[in-house]
């Protein structure tokens, strides 16, 4: 390989660059909205509650979900388009059940007579609420983007040439599972 070629390589692709960009504003963010949680946390009216267990459920299932788009991208690196497109394919079906294990756990809190939102509400449960509802649309957005390349990995022209969309998107997907990890975290055992 020439100097310039090996140069060429080493540089960060503009998209890189906004996505990593964009990744550490959403650090920020959650980072404030947590600060903004322990410090509420330490006044008088706070509600303590449990998390319901489909929480637990939901992290197994983005964690494998971290797993099969990683074997995506191994994938197509090996230029091995079906079972590409079955990994995708996979990890899109797995983000939509994590959105379902979520949606489910809010129902189950308000069940338990923990409302989220309105006049009844804590605002612990509020926070809940919120921090968990931001990451929902992060993973929302993450899924999108897995049918989008999952429609394009099963189209007529479809190409296994460009990496670079499926990088960003494993990067994407794999930053929104570790968010989740520490979020569980952070409200399951200090929240």
């Amino acid at each position: 390989m020439t100097t310039e070629l090996i140069t060429e390589k080493k540089k960060l692709h503009p998209y890189q660059f906004y996505l990593w960009a964009g990744l550490g504003s959403i650090v920020m963010m959650f980072a404030g909205l947590t600060s903004a949680y322990i410090v509420k946390k330490s006044q008088a009216n706070w509600l303590d509650f449990e998390l319901p267990n489909i929480f637990m459920v939901s992290t197994l299932v983005i964690i494998v979900s971290s797993f099969t788009i990683q074997m995506a991208v191994k994938k197509f690196g090996e230029k091995n388009e079906n079972q590409y497109r079955g990994f995708m394919t996979v990890t899109a079906i797995l983000g939509l059940l994590f959105i379902i294990l979520q949606v489910q756990g809010f129902r189950t809190l308000e069940g338990n007579g923990i409302a989220l939102t309105g006049a009844r509400s804590n605002s612990a449960a509020s926070f809940l609420y919120v921090i968990t509802g931001l990451h929902l649309l992060h993973v929302l957005g993450g899924v999108l983007g897995l049918i989008g390349v999952s429609f394009k990995a099963f189209s007529a022209n479809s190409s296994m040439e460009n990496e670079l969309p499926v990088k960003l998107l494993s990067h994407y997907w794999h930053f929104v599972d570790i968010l989740w990890i520490y979020l569980f975290i952070f409200l399951h055992w200090l929240g």
